[in-house]
């Protein structure tokens, strides 16, 4: 040992000495006076952790920064010398000789609370949320339709490009949804808000794609499916409002799957039910020209919408930015990383296509539909609409599933995931039953709020009963692509979702349309039991090849990570 260590073994045991000689609450303040005469403690200073979860920690803003103990905080003792010291996601700053400092690490719900009620207390917002984002064409479908039957027409063939545009907006959240979860379960704080800043980046181009469609595509689209011009040319002036303002519900779905990633759902929530309330209180306002306003007839019903969207868009921004403290913004994370787009798009596109086929097959469903007759059209429109607003729940639940289980999956904790597919497949079950039976018996009132006429109104109601069969198999089909999402699975998510939408559905219409026009209906219910048959073997043979197993997980993270 020289002798410069022997000096600075003398003098840290002096400070040390020195330490001990001043009351226990009166130490940490040393560290912050003694600088301020040139001089330098030896003192050890803990750095509490600003954002703490079970995976990271980050430094304070003071060293005065306490926390009341909740439930999930837990304390370590963290004893020995040395410096920048980092243990099981505690970073602790040591500058004394053998002190022993208590740190404390609160535990991120997502990690710790029980599954089954960490699953209710994220699912129910997301689900009202889900609820509300369908209400929105619902609300505007029951006041257009006092307009005039080919006004409602017009609606619902601009709807398949509504559902498009949600779907590559909700897609590209659920990829970015997906990898922010994980990365917090792994404590990868700088891969969090790359995801978060890449993200907006591409909902950013995304828009601009939709821009150029409303303005230039609109009306050949419309144009394609119906040669009724006043369909067209309301169908055309909407479509083209919806597209050219679409940066609200583009952008929103971003914020909202950072905050349903961070388990703030509640928040998304708040914003979406504010939304909903705007697009309520403006439908009857400017499509009827009341308080002042012009009468604006379906464009009316347009602007309603994506003010509504806006509105959303706007509080689900602050909340995210004020309480998404775990998603650090900085301006370089708006740089597009080839690396980390493509992470989200691994998730994102099966999940785009997944949600694209919803309108690929309103499309198509909608030709075929109108080879029978216009009323079949009508009614479609409205059955659907009804059948997406009960499925909307299903979707609040699997969009609870995939954070949760794609925590765990980031923390190799094979019991929670288990226990996630579970009681996710559980909930969603017991809640289709009760949509079942509640659309049975109101399948007649349901159908009479949109004032069709006599023919369209039976084929409606016949149209709502037949699909409500379906609607447990449905959200089991559902549930498991969330399953899937989250655990690298986004071909077999994939799958289920052209399987149910696509595949079966759009053949079977067909030959029903061809065959028995008067059983068109079952092509849906037939399509999803087949679906669900196929879901579950894939689940089974997931879970054997051991993706969902804690140890097979890790081995496979082991071999991607060589020490």
């Amino acid at each position: 040992m020289t002798f410069s260590m022997y000096l600075y073994t003398i003098r840290r045991l002096a400070w040390s000495m020195f330490e001990k000689s001043f009351p226990q609450s009166a130490r940490p303040a040393l560290q912050y006076i003694l600088p301020e005469f040139g001089l330098r403690s030896p003192l050890r200073r803990p750095i509490w952790t600003k954002f703490p979860t079970n995976c990271d920690a980050y430094l304070a803003e003071n060293l005065f920064q306490t926390r009341s103990k909740k439930e999930g905080d837990r304390t370590k003792r963290v004893t020995g010398h040395g410096a920048n010291r980092k243990r099981k996601g505690l970073i602790t700053e040591e500058r004394g000789l053998f002190l022993e400092k208590e740190v404390k690490v609160q535990e991120n719900k997502m990690g710790v609370m029980p599954v089954a009620k960490l699953l209710l207390t994220m699912s129910v917002p997301m689900m009202i949320s889900m609820l509300v984002q369908a209400l929105y064409n619902i609300v505007d479908s029951m006041f257009v339709a006092k307009l005039s039957e080919s006004a409602l027409t017009a609606v619902s063939l601009a709807f398949p490009v509504q559902m498009m545009m949600v779907a590559v907006g909700i897609g590209t959240g659920v990829g970015a949804n997906a990898l922010i979860a994980r990365a917090l379960g792994q404590g990868d704080r700088e891969k969090v808000g790359a995801a978060a800043g890449n993200a907006l980046t591409l909902m950013g181009i995304i828009y601009a794609v939709c821009l150029l469609f409303g303005a230039f595509g609109a009306g050949a689209y419309i144009g394609s499916q119906t040669s009724d011009p006043i369909a067209l040319a309301m169908g055309s002036q909407y479509l083209r409002i919806c597209c050219m303002a679409s940066f609200g519900i583009l952008f929103f779905s971003v914020f909202e799957k950072t905050l349903q990633a961070t388990g703030r759902s509640l928040y998304s929530t708040i914003a979406q039910v504010a939304g909903a309330l705007t697009n309520i209180v403006l439908d009857p306002i400017m499509i009827y020209g009341l308080l002042g306003c012009p009468k604006l007839d379906v464009a009316g019903a347009a602007w309603a919408t994506v003010l509504g969207q806006i509105t959303s868009l706007a509080l689900a921004a602050v909340f995210h930015f004020r309480l998404n403290r775990e998603l650090p913004f900085r301006r370089k994370a708006l740089r597009l990383r080839r690396s980390i787009v493509g992470e989200i798009y691994s998730i994102g596109v099966p999940a785009i296509i997944a949600q694209g086929a919803m309108s690929v097959m309103n499309y198509c469903v909608n030709l075929i539909f109108g080879s029978l007759d216009s009323s079949y059209v009508t009614a479609y429109g409205i059955v659907y609409k009804i059948q997406q607003f009960v499925l909307f729940a299903a979707f609040g639940l699997r969009d609870a599933i995939t954070p949760i289980v794609s925590f765990s999956y980031g923390m190799q904790n094979a019991k929670r995931i288990r226990e996630g597919v579970r009681c996710g497949l559980m909930y969603t079950s017991v809640l289709m039953l009760v949509c079942t039976a509640a659309v049975e018996i109101l399948a007649q009132p349901l159908a009479g709020i949109f004032s069709l006429s006599a023919g369209t109104m039976g084929l409606c109601v016949t149209g709502l009963r037949v699909l409500a069969v379906s609607f447990v198999f449905a959200g089991a089909n559902i549930a498991i692509q969330g399953v899937f999402q989250a655990t690298e699975g986004g071909v077999q998510s994939l799958l289920v979702s052209l399987l149910r939408q696509l595949i079966f559905v759009l053949p079977a219409a067909w030959l029903f349309a061809r065959l028995l026009p008067a059983g068109v209906w079952l092509a849906f219910p037939i399509a999803e039991v087949l679906t669900a048959v196929i879901a579950a073997v894939l689940l089974r043979h997931t879970a054997g090849k051991g993706r969902l197993s804690q140890q097979d997980h890790a081995a496979s993270l082991s071999k991607s990570n060589p020490a």
